[in-house]
């Protein structure tokens, strides 16, 4: 597992890679860690994929976390984001982001030390995934990286968190129940299934995915994406 912690103030970073060290010692679990000072240079030294989880404080000078967290959604959808903070004001505000939790300064080994630990058993859990036939072979899509489904000159289009696509000769219905099923998945027009956690920003006719693709929404249906949205957003994490 690989972290990045994100602080302008050096007596935290300090006490945060203590508690990692404890943890990585005591738990046996291999882990890595990088320390930065601010959100710029956290951000320019990622890509997709770098880490599995950021703890990054919200109030720095310059690029504040909230910011950050914005402009590394737009490349990296998996990453888990934790913000630091000394005010749960920002609770609120980072759903928008789909922030995994936030800690309130100064952080507290025990705090740190359950994320931590509910974020492996995550790791742990079966991959779960669609098995589907394609022109070249069978392919493993999991449900974490799928975007969303179009339906479209009889042909099913798989889009894929990476940008990405996979082709298959099938209707939407022989997938709508399967993926449905799954609180993440919501049909927003006849011809499209998407996963919330890949959607990036709701707009009156359209979804915009955290990959820049643009999904339309069906005006009958509006009202349902909408209130599914929010649903995941908020009462899904809890947040009245």
């Amino acid at each position: 597992m690989k972290i990045a912690v994100c602080d302008d103030n050096s007596q935290e970073l300090e006490r945060i890679s203590s508690f990692i060290d404890t943890y990585k010692c005591e738990s046996k679990v291999p882990l890595t860690y990088k320390t930065c000072q601010s959100a710029t240079d956290l951000i320019s030294s990622m890509s997709s994929g770098d880490y599995d989880i950021l703890l990054l404080d919200i109030l720095m000078p310059g690029i504040n976390g909230m910011q950050a967290a914005h402009e590394i959604r737009a490349f990296d959808a998996g990453v888990k984001i934790v913000f630091l903070t000394s005010s749960p004001e920002f609770a609120v505000e980072s759903y928008a982001v789909k922030a995994y939790d936030y800690i309130l300064k100064p952080v507290s080994k025990d705090k740190l030390f359950s994320i931590l630990d509910a974020v492996i058993a995550e790791e742990l859990k079966p991959l779960e995934g669609l098995t589907i036939k394609t022109q070249s072979g069978v392919a493993r899509i999991l449900f974490s990286r799928l975007a969303f489904v179009e339906i479209m000159n009889r042909k099913l289009y798989f889009h894929l968190a990476d940008g990405s696509v996979r082709e298959v000769s099938a209707s939407l219905a022989s997938f709508e129940e399967e993926l449905l099923a799954r609180a993440e998945f919501v049909k927003v027009h006849r011809s499209y299934i998407v996963n919330l956690w890949q959607v990036g920003e709701l707009r009156s006719k359209e979804l915009i995915t955290h990959a820049g693709k643009t999904v339309p929404i069906s005006r009958l249906l509006y009202g349902k994406v909408r209130e599914a949205y929010m649903r995941h957003l908020f009462l899904e994490k809890g947040v009245e």
